[in-house]
Order: structure tokens, then C-alpha cells, then sequence
């Protein structure tokens, strides 16, 4: 009796033991993906295009909303975007960064004469999420003609018919003997989805199964694998051709999952597994919703077969990521879940349904957010576009509810992401379904999550202002120099000097603020003690692009008088309209061409004109001692702040921001084209760099007087962020209706940043142009709480009877 209830409870402390061994496992899994999601921010893009159709020499106005990819807040980390215009071959066209501020920017890009007519897609994205691959920046398609370059209709109708049809088991794998439930995706060389028949055939070309698609391409079908059979789908399209593509291998051993809605509020999740265990096999559930809302859980297998319940009023709001893993931690099935959310910005507006030509529009917008039963009132921020409704056929840009909850967190293309938006039913339930089926979500690895160690990020995020990058190398075999001294400077109101030393690899990062226009950068070494590397500047734009198809631009003779109205419009706006470029330049009496307060400054017209530096400076600047050895000039500093110190290197010496190593040229100078010396008397710090003192020459423009720099500096253009750029929209108000400068503006208003009230309104005022027609309102925005809308809607403008 004794020995029985020993062994009792011997068995009773084993199951305990791998109990509380089970309930750690789950709690690290939670802990060490919490940890990650603390570390591993996501960014998520939205930007908002005026229009989807340009004609060379029009602009492309923009604004863009940088949010958290968790919570759709804004999120002011990041302080420069990027924004490219990229063709079919992902050649950039357009390049341009542009500021951001509390997760918001705007700017405008013009299109060059050189554009060739087709389709283009616009991506944006931020340093920070070059971190997770450009599968997750924004892109958008748009169009663009060339109205003077002759296009070839006929050029894609002489291309084959091409499919990509895939196949998705659910959970990732076929597996022997278990049924499972298989998606597949089947799109056109256009990139849209494409409708057929089709058939499954095993290895004796038996039919098993039939399938066809139920919107964009997208279904499913069910199939149980035989042992060591082989499948091929045979699909024909509606011209009655056949084509044959292979089902993924059936693997002898693994998992399968299965997700059922099996009530209103719980989700069952079965894993099915064909595997050769003595011992009772543990698996691990991992839920989570854009990296919130996580949640694990673990179970035995029994008979191959575990069942998992998740409560789905638990879960986040969008695409929820469930993932099976073993007792290592290594994923065996995932599978995506989208659960839909309950608030949206309603947006209503207040206008006429008609106007004449030069009227003035009054529209007032209110914002609310809405959900099933009620609506409450936030302070929305939004973007407005007018613009002409032409009768050129063109793809609508997708709106900014259907990307951020959807086309933002899949990989690949989404078609028509608004659908799954409208008319919300059991079949729109189930199309989106098949469409969780079918994509990844993958913003990161999870052998980046349960690392013991994890690796630093590649590009950190620009906080502070733009990062400059590049790389010191021998100037004799292009290897990489590591611990070189480095120096950056532009001529510029107010001068900034920016330091980096190369590290191992021989990069050297340089962070400028409001470094913006394009400029001019100089770039060298210590010349005194080194000529021997120099300093390479890389792109900040990324090299790497998503594998998302454009789709053919297809041109119609009947849009050939709509488009010669337009291009004569745009050619008559471009001149007599005011530019929209407009520079807001600093307007500084004086400024510093180094951080900090000089202890000494002199402006020379104040003083007697000496014919020469030396004198200058022997003469009236106290705190420079000038020295001459070897026949060589030398500054000597005496520190302010410990007055027994006297310096026995030379101070580094500047002439309108730019450092000059040689003391010689600066006093061959003639002082009369200097208007000003500036004397720092103490230790400087700058980065890794420590200098005894600072001694600053500036001329009179700051643009260096003729001072020749060393044929060893680097002097390149480079283009720092966009300049204040404002929409120019003509006011009729003052008695100019009657003015006889033609106004063919097909863009009537652009407006990025509309801001409602306390009670949700706001109100926008602006005059209809010379061009008749119906225009399109769009409207896109988002609160500070991360509920999104848009409202699109139409007003015809007609001739004056005056």
C-alpha cells in the first residue's frame, strides 16, 4: 500500500514538474516576443496622391501619414521620408526626401519632359523601414502621358498570355493521409486576378478534384494527399487554353492546421499531425494582431491531433497572425485571421451640386467617428483633392482605410483592397478569408524573436534630421579605411561642420538638421596629416524593390481630344500661373558657423583696414596668437576658461563653415573680402573629434570670396529635403473675375493639411477655374486615436451665363 501511493505520488510530482515546465515555456514565449515587440518598432505609410492620372509637366502633390503599424497612431520618430516615381524595370524616375513632423508631410515632385507615357508606381518609405524589407513600403499605381512622344497601343496585345497561378495549403504544408483545405491565387501578366476552370490530376492524370475562383482570382479547394502521390492543377482560361502548373510536394511527416469560426466569439484552431512519437508531443500556440494582443497556449497531441480556442473578442482589430511551434520554438503552421474593425471616420460634406466658371466653392466638412451604434467626435486631420473627372479611364488610388488594414500588412499586391470594405456579408466574409489564405504576413522572422542575442538594426531611425552616409577608402585599391577623421560641410545660411570617423567597415554617418534645397557639400580628410583616402557618399534610396508587377498602360483613341484639351491646359497653366516652387530661405543678420557662443567676435568694417591677415590678426583679434615656424603659419590659442593653458596645436580654423587645414592660405587672404572673425578660446568637443579652439573667417556671401579649397576636398551637389512648397489657387474676390488670364487648371485645390475642430468641422473656400466639367472631391484622414476614413464625391462646374 505504501510503495503504491509512493509511486502515486512519484507520478503526481512528474506531471507537476512538466506542468510548471510547460507554463514557463508559455510565459517565455509571451515574455520574449514581448521583448522584441519593444525593441522591433513598426512604421507603417500612407500617402495620399492628388490625382492617378499626370501629363508630363504637371506636379504630383502629396501627403504622407506615418503611423504606427500596431496602433495607426502617429508616430513622430522618423523626420525624413523618401518618395520615388518607378517604372516597370524599377528604374527611379523621381527622387525626392521631404520633412516629417508628428507623423505627417507633405511636398510635390514635377514630372520631367523625358517621362515616356505608361504606368508608374510611387513608393514612400523611411529610414527606419528599410529595417524590414520594401515589401512593407507604401507604393501606388499611377499614370502618366507624354502627349508629344507617339505611344504603341498594340506593343502589349503582342505579348503571350502569361498566368502565376500558386497554391496555399492551409497552415503551410500537405501532408500524407490529412485532409486540408488549399487556397491558390491566380493572376494575369497584368497582375490582376484572372477567372478559369480548373482541375486537380494525380500522377495516373485521374481527376481528384475541381476548383474555380471566387473573386480576383482568389478560392480554395479541399484535398486529401495519398502517400508518395504527385499533383498538378490543369486550369483553362476563357479562350479555352490549357495550362499545367504543379501542387506543392506532400510531405511524408508534419503538421497541419485548420481554423474554423466555430461560434460568434471562438475560434478553433485543429492541428493535425502525421509523426512517429512514443512520448506524448507538445505543441505551442502564438497569437498576436500586428504585434499586440499576444496570447499562447499549449497542448498534446491526442491521436495526432490537438485543438486550440482562441476568444476572438481578445483579439486585435485587422490581421491576426497564428503560428504553431514544437517544444524548440520552431514554427510548424501559421495561418492569418482578419477580424474586422468596429470604428471608421465618417466623413460628410456640405456643397452644391453645381457651380459656374471663377465661382467661389464653399465646402464644410465634418468628421466623426463612428461605429455600430454610436458616433463620437475627434479632431481629425485630413487631405483634400479637386480635381477634374475626366473621361480617361484610370485606377482610383486605393483609399486609406483599405491599406492600412489590409494592403499595408500582406505581402504581395492585394486587388481591390475596398471590396472587402463594402457590403459587408457572409460572402465578402468569406472572399476576405480566401484572401488571408492566400498572403504572408512577414515584418519579421521569428528566429529574430526567440534569439538569445539580438543583432543591432542595420538603419536607425532619423530622429533628429537627415542622415548623410558613405565610406572612407584608400584612394590606391579601394579597400575600406577604419578611425579616419572626416569632415562635411556646405556654403550655407547659417554654415554647419558635421564630423564622423570611419568605423571597421570604413563607414561614416553624418546626422544634418534643416539641411534642406539642394546644396553643394564639401567633404575631406585632415589634409595636414592624410591625402591618402577619400570619401564616398552613398544613396540614401533603397536598391532593393518589392515584387509587385505594374500593370500595362493601355491607351484608348478616344481620350485623344480629352488629352489634347489637357495638355493645352497644362501648357497654359505652366505659363502664365506663379510657380509653385517657393523657397523660405533664414533671413539672418548674423549667425554662428559653429555651435555655441563665441567668446570673441569682429566685424572688420568696425576697424582700421589692415592691407594684409597677418596684421589683422596681430593687430586687433586678442585671443589668436600667430606663430610662424618652418616657414609656416601656425594659431596658437590661450584658454579661456584656464588662462595658464596655452594650446600647441593649431585651433581648427574655418572660412564660412568650411574647414581649412592650411594656415598659409587663409593669411595670403585678402581682408578686405572677410566680414567677420570669430575666436572660441577653449577646448571644443564635436562628435568623436576634440579641437583646441576654433578660429572662424566668414565673407561677406558666405560663399567663400574666391578662396580657392584644396583640389584634395570633395565638392558635390547634393539635394537635401524639399523646400516649403504651397498650392497656388487663384482668388476671384477682388473684382478679377472678369481678368483675361485664362485659368485651365484641371487640379482646382490641394489642400494636405485640414484640421477639424472640437466638434468635428472644418471648412475649405477656393474658386473653380475656366475648365468645365464634373470635378472629384477625395478626402483621406485619420484621428490621433488611429481611426481612419475617406469620402469621395462629385460637383459639376458649367459655363458662366454672364
Amino acid at each position: 500500500m505504501k510503495r503504491t501511493l509512493l509511486y502515486c505520488c512519484m507520478l503526481l510530482c512528474v506531471a507537476l514538474s512538466a506542468f510548471a515546465q510547460d507554463d514557463a515555456m508559455v510565459k517565455s514565449i509571451q515574455q520574449r516576443f514581448g521583448i522584441y515587440t519593444e525593441r522591433a518598432l513598426q512604421e507603417k505609410m500612407y500617402v495620399h496622391l492628388d490625382r492617378p492620372l499626370y501629363l508630363i509637366g504637371e506636379t504630383i502633390w502629396f501627403k504622407a501619414y506615418n503611423l504606427n503599424a500596431a496602433s495607426h497612431q502617429s508616430l513622430d520618430v522618423s523626420k525624413v521620408a523618401y518618395l520615388e516615381v518607378l517604372d516597370a524595370e524599377n528604374n527611379a524616375l523621381i527622387q525626392t526626401k521631404f520633412a516629417l513632423a508628428d507623423g505627417k508631410g507633405n511636398g510635390s515632385v514635377l514630372i520631367p519632359s523625358t517621362v515616356a507615357s505608361g504606368k508608374y508606381k510611387v513608393r514612400c518609405y523611411t529610414n527606419w523601414m528599410k529595417n524590414y524589407g520594401p515589401e512593407y513600403f507604401f507604393e501606388s499605381a499611377i499614370s502618366i502621358v507624354n502627349p508629344f512622344v507617339r505611344f504603341d497601343p498594340d506593343r502589349l496585345a503582342k505579348e503571350a498570355e502569361k498566368y502565376d497561378v500558386q497554391f496555399f495549403p492551409e497552415g503551410g504544408y500537405l501532408v500524407k493521409d490529412i485532409e486540408s483545405k488549399v487556397a491558390f491565387r491566380a493572376i494575369g501578366k497584368e497582375g490582376n486576378g484572372v477567372n478559369f476552370t480548373g482541375e486537380i490530376v494525380n500522377g495516373q492524370n485521374e481527376s481528384v478534384a475541381n476548383f474555380q475562383p471566387e473573386k480576383n482570382g482568389i478560392g480554395y479547394f479541399t484535398l486529401k494527399p495519398e502517400p508518395g502521390a504527385t499533383y498538378n492543377a490543369v486550369i483553362k482560361d476563357s479562350k479555352g487554353q490549357s495550362y499545367t502548373f504543379p501542387l506543392p510536394k506532400t510531405e511524408e511527416q508534419g503538421y497541419v492546421m485548420q481554423l474554423k469560426d466555430s461560434t460568434s466569439s471562438l475560434l478553433k484552431i485543429t492541428v493535425t499531425a502525421a509523426i512517429v512519437s512514443d512520448e506524448p508531443v507538445p505543441v505551442y500556440l502564438m497569437s498576436h494582431t500586428r504585434q499586440l494582443n499576444a496570447f499562447a497556449d499549449r497542448k498534446f497531441l491526442k491521436n495526432n491531433k490537438a485543438v486550440f480556442t482562441l476568444d476572438k473578442t481578445k483579439l486585435g482589430e485587422g490581421i491576426s497572425h497564428i503560428t504553431i511551434f514544437n517544444e524548440k520554438l520552431k514554427p510548424l503552421c501559421e495561418r492569418l485571421y482578419f477580424k474586422r474593425p468596429a470604428k471608421q471616420l465618417a466623413i460628410e460634406t456640405t456643397i452644391k451640386n453645381a457651380f459656374v466658371t471663377r465661382e467661389k466653392v464653399n465646402m464644410d466638412i465634418s468628421a466623426a467617428v463612428a461605429t455600430a451604434t454610436a458616433t463620437a467626435v475627434e479632431m481629425s486631420n485630413l487631405s483634400v483633392a479637386i480635381y477634374l473627372a475626366d473621361s480617361i479611364v484610370t485606377q482610383p488610388q486605393t483609399d486609406i482605410t483599405s491599406h492600412l488594414w489590409l494592403a499595408s500588412d500582406l505581402k504581395g499586391s492585394v486587388e481591390s483592397p475596398e471590396y472587402y470594405f463594402a457590403n459587408v456579408n457572409a460572402d465578402t466574409d468569406r472572399q476576405l478569408d480566401n484572401l488571408m489564405l492566400t498572403h504572408g504576413w512577414r515584418r519579421f522572422k521569428w528566429e529574430n524573436v526567440f534569439v538569445s542575442q539580438a543583432a543591432p538594426f542595420e538603419f536607425l531611425p532619423e530622429f533628429d534630421g537627415h542622415f548623410i552616409n558613405g565610406k572612407v577608402v584608400n584612394k590606391s585599391d579601394g579597400s575600406p579605411a577604419k578611425g579616419i577623421d572626416t569632415y562635411l560641410a556646405a556654403l550655407d545660411v547659417p554654415a554647419r561642420l558635421y564630423v564622423a570617423q570611419s568605423d571597421q567597415k570604413g563607414n561614416v554617418m553624418y546626422e544634418v538638421r534643416k539641411f534642406t534645397g539642394p546644396k553643394e557639400i564639401t567633404l575631406q580628410t585632415n589634409l595636414n596629416v592624410d591625402s591618402t583616402h577619400r570619401i564616398e557618399i552613398a544613396s540614401p534610396f533603397v536598391k532593393q524593390f518589392a515584387s509587385r508587377p505594374i500593370a500595362p498602360f493601355i491607351f484608348s483613341k478616344t481620350w485623344e481630344n480629352q488629352l489634347l484639351n489637357r495638355t493645352i491646359n497644362m501648357q497654359t497653366a505652366n505659363v502664365f500661373l506663379p510657380p509653385v516652387l517657393t523657397e523660405r530661405k533664414a533671413t539672418l543678420a548674423d549667425s554662428v558657423a559653429f555651435f555655441g557662443v563665441p567668446d570673441e567676435k569682429y566685424f572688420l568694417d568696425d576697424f582700421t583696414r589692415f592691407p594684409t591677415m597677418e596684421e589683422v590678426l596681430r593687430e586687433y583679434v586678442r585671443g589668436v596668437l600667430v606663430r610662424k615656424r618652418q616657414k609656416e603659419f601656425h594659431f596658437r590659442l590661450v584658454d579661456k576658461l584656464l588662462p595658464n593653458t596655452f594650446y600647441t596645436t593649431d585651433p581648427l580654423i574655418m572660412l564660412d563653415g568650411i574647414p581649412v587645414f592650411n594656415t598659409d592660405k587663409i593669411m595670403e587672404m585678402d581682408p578686405l573680402k572677410v566680414k567677420k572673425i570669430e575666436v572660441l578660446s577653449s577646448r571644443y568637443f564635436l562628435g568623436p573629434m576634440t579641437f583646441t579652439g576654433i578660429v572662424s573667417f566668414s565673407t561677406y556671401r558666405n560663399d567663400l570670396a574666391g578662396y580657392e579649397l584644396d583640389p584634395k576636398v570633395i565638392v558635390m551637389p547634393y539635394e537635401g529635403l524639399q523646400v516649403q512648397r504651397e498650392f497656388y489657387s487663384p482668388r476671384y474676390d477682388k473684382g478679377n473675375a472678369e481678368s483675361r488670364i485664362p485659368d485651365f487648371r484641371n487640379l482646382l485645390h490641394w489642400a494636405p493639411n485640414v484640421t477639424t475642430d472640437a466638434s468635428g468641422k472644418a471648412n475649405l473656400d477656393f474658386y473653380t477655374s475656366d475648365q468645365t466639367g464634373q470635378y472629384q472631391v477625395v478626402i483621406q484622414g485619420i484621428t490621433p486615436s488611429g481611426v481612419s476614413g475617406s469620402k469621395t464625391l462629385f460637383f459639376n462646374v458649367g459655363k458662366s451665363s454672364l
